[in-house]
């Protein structure tokens, strides 16, 4: 078979597993991740980890012995995270908007690992499971990067089974570009049409024994040429240094994920109860041919996650 090649080309070829006998590898490459949830059409995500199953383990000291007595105590379990893009499934978007709301609700559901060929080859299954964290990238108006949420919960119990099953079908054709630059910000009263940075907002759930306690929303932090910031200012002064910072006193706005074509809105972010409390000249260099950015930082009592119809 090999006949007219040198040896070493031989051991190359027997290496890599490349030849008339070698298979196609590519069947056992776990490229695709895919999350279902109470048995809804899987949508496919760009990564996944999390979810063992471990045993605690339990260190006794005493008894005279100088070695410590272990011994494996209750079966704990592992926090999930994945992280994807817009097009998911109604029942993941209807998870995160009653979690953001206040409404913590637990579900059911697997994350599905497949080969390169979309073929099923394990699964992760949960129960109970409660969103801690949704995570949000940072924006950038002259970023190219392909933004990502990033979900995290917390199951009461998992189960990992190897299985080989069908192609899967899910929302990955669903998926719209999503850039780190498409995004639109409105707050009331306020310019922030050249508001060019928002940086990144994690929304987190706290739980004890897996009973939803506080919801914890993130500051508002945003970045905008010293130029196009007299309204941040006048609010500041006002809100700030004047100490006209009553409920009334506060602000409304929201977040806009846009389309690659800056047309369509994907996701929706509501801010209430807004309320300034730092602004200050972004880091640079003196000298630098740079515009000079303000970063403004804005505190946020609740919001309100809305994907697009």
């Amino acid at each position: 078979m090999y006949k007219g090649l040198t040896l070493l080309a031989v051991i190359l070829i027997l290496a890599v597993g490349i030849g008339p006998s070698s298979s196609n590898k590519r069947a056992y490459v776990a490229g695709h991740f895919a999350l279902s949830i109470d048995g809804e059409e899987p949508s496919f995500v760009e990564s996944a980890e999390g979810g063992a199953a471990y045993g605690e383990v339990i260190v006794e000291v005493g008894g005279g012995s100088t070695l410590a007595k272990k011994h494996i105590g209750n079966v704990k379990y592992e926090e999930i995270s994945f992280k994807c893009g817009t097009g998911m499934s109604k029942a993941l978007y209807d998870w995160i908007q009653n979690s953001v709301s206040g409404k913590a609700i637990r579900r059911n559901g697997a994350l599905i690992a497949a080969d390169y060929d979309y073929k099923e080859q394990s699964r992760r299954e949960f129960t109970n499971a409660l969103i801690s964290e949704i995570g949000f990238p940072a924006l950038d108006g002259a970023s190219k990067d392909a933004a990502k949420m990033t979900i995290k919960f917390e199951p009461e119990s998992t189960r990992y089974i190897v299985r080989a099953g069908d192609v899967l079908k899910g929302g990955g054709t669903k998926q719209k570009k999503w850039l780190t630059s498409n995004f639109r910000l409105k707050i009331d009263g306020l310019d922030c049409s050249r508001v060019n940075k928002i940086e990144a907002l994690t929304i987190k759930q706290k739980a004890v024994q897996l009973e939803p306690t506080k919801i914890e929303f993130p500051n508002l932090v945003v970045t905008l040429p010293e130029a196009f910031s007299q309204t941040f200012f006048d609010w500041y002064e006002s809100f700030v240094i004047d100490g006209k910072n009553s409920d009334a006193d506060e602000k409304g706005g929201s977040l806009e994920i846009l389309d690659a074509a800056q047309a369509d809105v994907l996701l929706t972010l509501t801010f209430r109860n807004l309320g300034i409390f730092k602004m200050g000249l972004e880091g640079s260099e003196g000298g630098a041919e740079r515009i000079r950015r303000i970063k403004a930082e804005m505190y946020c009592e609740s919001m309100e996650f809305k994907p697009s119809p």
